[in-house]
């Protein structure tokens, strides 16, 4: 009897060990899957994460050029006789680099034999891209139906036609019809274009006075689509004249040796002949 005790001792110490491997087991399991679960997102987590939304294309177009110079002086010259003053007649506008506009008008008096009266205008609309509102080109494209739209329905006019027009801008429309005012019969050619996120609107007409035959529609419809084609090349002009004064310097040009005009690449020992101290 008194030799089991020991060997009962250490049956119940072996048994043991088991017991505290398995608890120590568990507990190494629970704290890795504690782990997993806060180390790893979950898929409710990243479904939660906000979406972006998708950006808008860049306008093309910063500014506006300067509309009282947007058409060559010989081209007002040919269509708007003795134009006062020459330089035209500047719109009001709150911003200018959003909205601009000039006109001219002129009295071609040939005494007896009657007078010519021609009157031309430019206005000028960009829009900015907006993340809400679309970018500068659609948003452009928009306000060109309006535009198109608005000149079909000019109070009192005759003989409403509009065609589309080639060669100027990425879209372009033409809108001729005829006007009676001041008890004259005018001509009327009104072309809006479309370049980038900008609209361009021209608008040209003319009559006959004192006797004077009214100019015929085809003149009108050739100078309107003139004037407004060196319109809207301004447009592309004055904003790359504008992004070659802002373009900052080329940097990492290779220097020169002096004297011999031969460049020195990046790590090239210099060779040349320095000057004397």
């Amino acid at each position: 009897m008194h030799r089991s005790a020991p060997r009962l001792t250490r049956i119940l110490a072996c048994a043991a060990v088991p017991v505290m491997l398995v608890v120590a087991g568990c507990s190494s399991d629970s704290g890795d899957k504690d782990t997993k679960d806060s180390g790893s997102p979950s898929s409710s987590t990243a479904s939660a994460a906000p979406k972006s939304e998708p950006t808008v294309e860049p306008a093309k177009f910063a500014q506006l050029p300067d509309p009282c110079t947007s058409i060559g002086k010989k081209t007002i010259t040919s269509l708007v006789p003795e134009a006062k003053p020459k330089n035209g007649t500047a719109a009001k506008s709150s911003d200018t680099s959003y909205r601009a506009g000039c006109s001219w008008n002129g009295l071609d008096d040939k005494g007896v034999k009657g007078s010519q009266y021609r009157w031309l205008d430019v206005g000028f609309i960009r829009f900015d891209s907006d993340q809400t509102l679309g970018s500068g080109a659609e948003r452009a494209q928009q306000d060109f139906t309006k535009q198109v739209t608005k000149a079909k329905a000019t109070e009192g006019a005759k003989k409403v036609a509009e065609a589309p027009v080639t060669g100027i801008g990425e879209q372009a429309s033409r809108i001729t019809y005829d006007l009676t005012k001041t008890s004259e019969d005018f001509k009327y050619a009104t072309v809006i274009a479309r370049t980038g996120n900008v609209v361009v609107t021209l608008t040209y007409n003319g009559a006959g006075y004192a006797g004077s035959k009214t100019p015929s529609a085809e003149d009108i419809l050739k100078g309107a689509e003139k004037a407004a084609k060196e319109a809207v090349a301004t447009v592309a002009a004055t904003d790359a004249k504008q992004n070659a004064t802002t373009a900052p310097e080329k940097t990492g040009e290779p220097d020169t040796k002096p004297g011999s005009g031969k460049s020195v690449e990046p790590g090239e020992k210099d060779t040349a002949t320095k000057p004397s101290q």
